[in-house]
Formats: C-alpha cells, sequence, structure tokens
C-alpha cells in the first residue's frame, strides 16, 4: 500500500486501558500540555513543534504547550520513558518512522515498537543529501564517484543511530556499490555546524535542511517521486536511476496507559492543528509534505511501514 493510499485507510485501533469514563470524557485539554521532544532543539521535530506550541496558545489560552527537549540515543532515550508519564493527555511525545522501527531491533534497547502508542502523525519529510555550498561535489556522481575510489573517506552525517538518516545511509551504499562513513548526531539541529564546517562531506538529511540551509549549502538528490517545484533545480533520486522514494514519518505519542477517549482527544487535537490554514501554508514552504493519519488508521500505518522497513533492517545488520 503506497502512503497516499494508507492515509485515507481505516483500521482497527487498539484496545483500550481502563480508566474512569467521568475521567476519560472530561473536557480536553483541562490544563497546559508538556510535549516532550526526543531531539535537541533546532531539528525538524522541534522546529514544527514550536509551530504547534505557538497556534495551541492562540486556539486555547490560558493553556499552554511546553516543549521539553529531551535528547539522547537518536530519540530512544526520551521514548524509553514515555509509559512512566502520565496517561492522561496532557504528556505527548514526538514520535518519528522509521526510528520507533528500526531501534528496537538492536539488542538491549529499552523500549519495543508496540511499547509507543502514536496516536497521529502529522508531516513526512523526503531523504536528501545535502552538502556545503563550498563542496567539490556539484552532483551524486561526483560524490559516489569519490566514495568509490577512497572507500570509507567520505563521511555523513545524521540524525541518531538506526532511524531513517542511518537507513537512508546503508540504502545509499547498498545502490550505488560504495561504503561511507555515517557521524550521528543527537539531532538535524546538532548536525548542520559540521555540515557547514566541513567536518562531514555531506549530511544524509531531508529536504527541510536543504530549504533552512538554501544559501549554505546545496542538494544532490532527494527522495521524492517528482521534482519539487520550490527547488526545481535538485533532480530526484529516480531520475539518477535509484528506485527511492522514502523519508521519515513525524507525530505524536501517548503514555500506554491512556484510556481509548483519551487517545482519540489527543489525536483530534493535533489534528485540529494540523489543518490551521496558516500551520499547512508554513509547513508547505518550509518543505514538509502534510500527511493526516489519525488514531483510528495507526493499526494499518504501524503495521505497513514495519514491513517496508524490513530491507533497511536487513541492510543495518538488526535482522538476517
Amino acid at each position: 500500500m503506497n502512503r497516499r493510499k494508507l492515509i485515507l485507510a481505516a483500521a482497527a485501533a487498539p484496545a483500550a486501558a481502563s480508566m474512569p469514563r467521568a475521567f476519560a470524557q472530561a473536557a480536553y485539554p483541562s490544563k497546559n500540555i508538556n510535549y516532550i521532544i526526543p531531539f535537541v532543539a533546532g531539528g525538524e521535530s522541534d522546529v514544527v513543534a514550536r509551530w504547534q506550541q505557538e497556534l495551541f496558545q492562540r486556539k486555547f489560552a490560558p493553556h499552554t504547550m511546553i516543549v521539553i527537549n529531551r535528547a539522547g540515543a537518536g530519540g530512544g532515550l526520551a521514548w524509553s520513558t514515555l509509559n512512566r508519564e502520565t496517561p492522561d493527555g496532557h504528556v505527548v511525545m514526538g514520535a518519528n518512522m522509521p526510528h520507533l522501527v528500526l531501534q528496537p531491533l538492536e539488542p538491549d534497547t529499552p523500549y519495543k515498537t508496540d511499547d509507543i502508542t502514536c496516536v497521529y502523525f502529522f508531516h513526512f519529510t523526503p531523504d536528501a543529501i545535502v552538502v556545503p555550498a563550498s563542496s567539490p561535489y556539484k552532483t551524486l556522481k561526483d560524490l559516489i564517484d569519490d566514495a568509490k575510489r577512497n572507500p570509507e573517506k567520505v563521511s555523513f552525517a545524521g540524525s541518531g543511530s538506526n532511524g531513517a538518516n542511518q537507513a537512508a545511509t546503508k540504502r545509499l551504499e547498498a545502490m550505488a556499490g560504495i561504503k561511507v562513513t555515517y557521524v550521528p548526531f543527537k539531532g538535524t539541529g546538532d548536525l548542520v555546524g559540521s555540515l557547514l564546517g566541513g567536518h562531514v562531506s555531506a549530511a544524509m538529511s531531508y529536504n527541510t535542511l536543504g530549504m533552512q540551509q538554501r544559501e549554505k549549502t546545496r542538494m544532490l538528490a532527494v527522495a521524492t517521486e517528482k521534482r519539487d517545484a520550490k527547488y526545481p533545480e535538485v533532480p530526484t533520486f529516480r531520475e539518477l536511476n535509484f528506485n527511492w522514494v522514502d523519508g521519515g514519518y513525524r507525530g505524536v505519542a501517548v503514555p500506554k496507559s491512556t484510556p481509548e477517549a483519551v487517545r482519540r482527544q489527543v489525536s483530534d487535537l493535533f489534528a485540529q492543528l494540523n489543518r490551521d490554514p496558516d500551520m499547512r501554508k508554513r509547513k508547505a514552504a518550509a518543505g514538509f509534505e502534510l500527511v493526516d493519519i489519525a488514531y483510528e488508521q495507526m493499526g494499518a500505518f504501524v503495521k505497513e511501514r514495519t514491513a517496508a522497513y524490513q530491507d533497511d533492517a536487513r541492510r543495518l545488520g538488526l535482522i538476517k
């Protein structure tokens, strides 16, 4: 099932945890919401959370949304603690795919995919290879040719380990027949200085990084189905003979003990923020592709994504 069809699909939701009916049906939100982002400030997850925070304040004052950055282990530090939070809908956490499928396959990861109760996904960012404007690589072919001549000498910065960026780097290695060095950072916001300073050869990131740093960087390729009018000079991987349309999904999750009714309330709240016309314009201008994957669709979405990431998991050595 492709991504657009999946967004329209519906599936049975997971069983609800028990909690008094009156509590589950209480007015929502009834107080401030703590919004935990598993990455450092300045990355895609954090930037959009700040936009959501601004909109929430306008819609639900006097309540506010408090963004809390809890970075570490490529998001795993925060996700491993999610189920200790209060399950009343007033503590939510950023959720990222494929991280939530790939990371738990690593031995000793302190959480499993099923431990994370995702309730809404609001956007998608296509994979992109980004280099500094001063880079000698003018095209993806330039980079690949250098990597073939100098195995492991070309380095790629990325956000975290066993997530979208490392999986994409392994995919490039397999498709292009090269070997590079992947350098993990705590988040996209953390790697920009190293990229612009020339401490790494490139970043395996997203189109949004290339757009945010447009004057200082160059995108060599982007994993979209066709060229984007916002950066028409950038070829797609498919144009370059790589069958590659993929990227990262972002949304929100709640503790597993959160009642079914409250899960739906959180999903509906973030859907309301995502549908706001100004929010949609702001995201589109920054390169985010909007999706609307609500709680009712989550079972099908996670199942489809889990199946889709199996090749990535093999390339990362997480499964045989």
